[in-house]
């Protein structure tokens, strides 16, 4: 029996831009029409299909859309059959018009077999080891120190979100790059954002 359509999705969609439009709006009916059974949410801003366990997902970035599976034999699957994307988030690479997707019958087809892998219950994703949490950086606590606003939100953030911006930091090759990094993490915290803020609305 077909689920009913999350909202938030339709809005997700209305608010793309109009070449990123037509190419989530056949996405999304493909989902459909391959999974009946498939659910829709919104996780990470993005639109998730999910169908015992995470299924699918889709995202509008500013010139091109992407589209994933969760499953981890699936990236197997698409590169044995020669469609693993490399050069964009998710497993189709960057698709800007309709025709950058695989046939229908294609995508029904790779839809399916996640389907089936997520039935199964075999793992999804390998578990992640946890990273050692990483010093912060002198230059960055004195900055914090003058800045009331940044210091807040650095003492809110869990550790992963503390590793994103130390690392891009530290990972300056030139003082000067640095110190550019340093005062826009400064401008960023003070404003409640994570280092990655603008993928999470795209």
């Amino acid at each position: 029996m077909p689920t009913k359509p999350d909202p938030r999705i339709d809005a997700y969609i209305a608010k793309s831009a109009p070449f990123a439009q037509p190419i989530l709006t056949h996405l999304r009916a493909l989902v459909h029409r391959a999974c009946p059974e498939a659910t829709e949410t919104i996780k990470w801003s993005m639109p998730f299909f999910e169908h015992h366990g995470l299924l699918c997902s889709m995202a509008a970035f500013k010139a091109h859309c992407a589209f994933g599976f969760h499953h981890q034999e699936m990236d197997r699957l698409l590169a044995d059959d020669g469609a693993k994307g490399e050069d964009a988030m998710g497993s189709l690479g960057r698709l800007g018009v309709l025709t950058d997707l695989p046939s229908d019958a294609t995508l029904v087809r790779y839809i399916r077999q996640a389907a089936k892998l997520n039935e199964s219950g075999t793992a999804r994703r390998p578990a992640k080891k946890a990273k050692p949490a990483l010093a912060d950086p002198a230059d960055l606590v004195a900055a914090l120190k003058k800045n009331a606003a940044a210091h807040a939100t650095w003492t809110k953030f869990p550790p992963g979100h503390r590793r994103e911006y130390i690392e891009w930091i530290t990972e300056a090759k030139r003082s000067e790059t640095r110190a550019t990094r340093l005062a826009t993490t400064l401008e960023w915290l003070a404003e409640g954002k994570q280092r990655n803020w603008k993928y999470q609305n795209c």
